[in-house]
């Protein structure tokens, strides 16, 4: 077995989150808290993607990452996209997504000391635009229909519409902003990364693929 990023990111995730099943200091320590951010820790804006509130929520999360996340690093090592920078280029997006997912969360909820936030969502959601960007037509399973797979584009648009509701309703405990920020910032990391690194027309590529399919 190949020890991939992404194999390490969910292993050291998984052994993270299970034991913060059973010892809270673990969640306190590292949860995403906005005012011990305040306070200079900082490192919880990164720290709080390696616990998750459940096993169902690591599950879901992992899953997620490990089926897109093999995918996306492949890519990034073809000659003509990333080549010997595709690691470093992954990393990028997995940590800074994390920071960045949160950012919006930090600025709303600065002054309130009941809200924490905990989980991968943020990056998790920047990798798989990231692949839906190389790849809008790959398949796309929806749980809550079993055997039914959707264009790639389709899914990112029905998963930003369905998360802009349900972030506005409020009615959870899902930081369903992180998931939006964590989805349009992989779109938009992606675009700058190829622009910088490679002479890949991305944005072409997209719209050929997607207007081909249709």
């Amino acid at each position: 077995m190949e020890f991939t990023i992404t194999l390490v990111i969910v292993i050291a995730t998984c052994l993270v989150s299970i034991s913060g099943f059973s010892n809270q200091k673990i969640i306190d320590d590292l949860i995403f808290y906005p005012p011990s951010v305040k306070r200079g820790q900082v490192y919880r804006f990164i720290s709080h993607g390696f616990i998750h509130a459940d096993p169902a929520h690591l599950i879901f999360n992992m899953l997620a990452l490990y089926s897109f996340g093999e995918g996306v690093e492949f890519l990034y090592s073809y000659p003509f996209i990333f080549d010997t920078k595709s690691k470093l280029v992954y990393l990028l997006l997995y940590f800074t997504a994390l920071i960045v997912a949160s950012v919006p969360d930090y600025l709303k909820h600065r002054h309130q000391y009941h809200y924490r936030s905990l989980g991968a969502s943020g990056a998790v959601s920047a990798v798989i635009f990231s692949a839906i960007l190389f790849n809008p037509n790959t398949g796309v399973g929806l749980i809550f229909i079993p055997g039914l797979r959707i264009p790639g584009y389709i899914f990112a648009i029905i998963y930003l519409v369905i998360s802009t509701i349900l972030a506005k309703r409020g009615q959870d405990n899902i930081g369903h902003t992180a998931h939006i920020t964590g989805a349009i910032y992989g779109l938009v990391f992606t675009y700058i990364a190829t622009e910088l690194f490679t002479d890949y027309d991305i944005l072409n590529s997209f719209w050929r693929q997607v207007t081909g399919s249709l």
